[in-house]
């Protein structure tokens, strides 16, 4: 995989549980790809990247969600705008792309809140990134199952198909 790299590896959630659970109730098959800007693209481009590499990977069509915010403060409103609780819940997990992961501008980032919000709704959560600075504390603050490290549209294919098989 050129330009992708797998960092951060935790204990994640049955690669291709069954469609079922034990009491029926249909589990859900899409993934929510929420992706921000990343190595110059746009992050509709980033977020179809991603998408194009799951479904090569065997993943239903996901649910494609282009973030573009840097401001901490237009954070909350954007994801509601988006209706991002709705989508994240309906999702088998999320998928966030971030340019660079640093601990030191995390607080009040669009992965931190995403992160935040799929820990405290069950839903598991990913992150693709060109640079990831965070230690292993701060990945597991942030219950990140996995981050694998892209820094190209080819790598970001990578990513979607490498992410197909655990996510």
């Amino acid at each position: 995989m050129e330009g992708c790299r797998i960092v951060s590896p935790r204990t994640a959630a049955t690669p291709r549980a069954a469609s079922r659970s034990s009491r029926g109730a249909a589990i859900p098959q899409t993934l929510l790809v929420a992706a921000g800007e990343l190595g110059g693209l746009s992050a509709a481009r980033v977020a179809g990247a991603i998408g194009r590499g799951l479904r090569a990977g065997g993943r239903p069509e996901p649910d494609l969600c282009p973030i573009a915010t840097h401001c901490a403060e237009e954070v909350p409103e954007v994801l509601s705008t988006l209706g991002f609780d709705a989508r994240m819940l309906r999702a088998r997990a999320v998928i966030v792309a971030d340019a660079h992961l640093q601990e030191r501008t995390l607080a009040g980032s669009v992965t931190f809140e995403i992160a935040t919000r799929a820990r405290q709704r069950g839903v598991p959560a990913y992150a693709v990134t060109a640079a990831n600075d965070l230690n292993a504390f701060d990945a597991r603050i942030l219950d990140l199952q996995l981050i694998v490290q892209a820094n190209s549209v080819r790598a970001l294919v990578a990513a979607g198909r490498e992410l197909a098989a655990v996510a």
